[in-house]
């Protein structure tokens, strides 16, 4: 019986805006093309946030104070660990090692489903589960706001 892959990522934020890789455009990678989360596929005997943990800091330079686990989301393909924790530096001071560009997409765009790249000079979407699971953490902040 064949493993599903694992992955963790990060939904990163600052006010009202959330951090999105924009994806390389080449064959064979999921997603080419469109905007998705920072993180990746975890290496044997890894948790989830250590894995996290190495992937944020090989793709942006980044190492967050804190990230909470927001849920877990189970596919035929893959099981994606998604946390969630404020980006606690400009964009400027991050360092892009992979992707074509890297935003801070407000919840319109996110609802819209796309955003303009100043780097690759055109509008791209949003990775369909990518932007599920920000709708639905919108969502949540939404809740918790009414409820208090």
């Amino acid at each position: 019986m064949e493993t599903k892959a694992e992955v963790a990522v990060a939904i990163l934020y600052q006010d009202d805006r959330f951090l999105l890789q924009l994806r390389d455009d080449i064959p064979g990678i999921a997603y080419p093309g469109q905007w998705g989360f920072f993180g990746g596929h975890l290496e044997p005997g890894e948790t989830p946030l250590l894995a996290l943990g190495r992937e944020l800091h090989e793709e942006i330079g980044y190492q967050p104070a804190r990230l909470d686990r927001f849920l877990r989301m189970e596919t035929e393909q893959v099981i994606r660990h998604v946390f969630h924790g404020p980006l606690l530096v400009t964009l400027a001071e991050l360092v892009l090692q992979e992707g074509a560009d890297l935003g801070l997409l407000s919840p319109i765009e996110i609802e819209q489903g796309w955003c303009y790249s100043h780097q690759v000079g055109k509008t791209c979407g949003i990775a369909a589960p990518h932007r599920q699971i920000l709708l639905s953490f919108l969502q949540s902040l939404h809740m918790e706001s009414s409820s208090g």
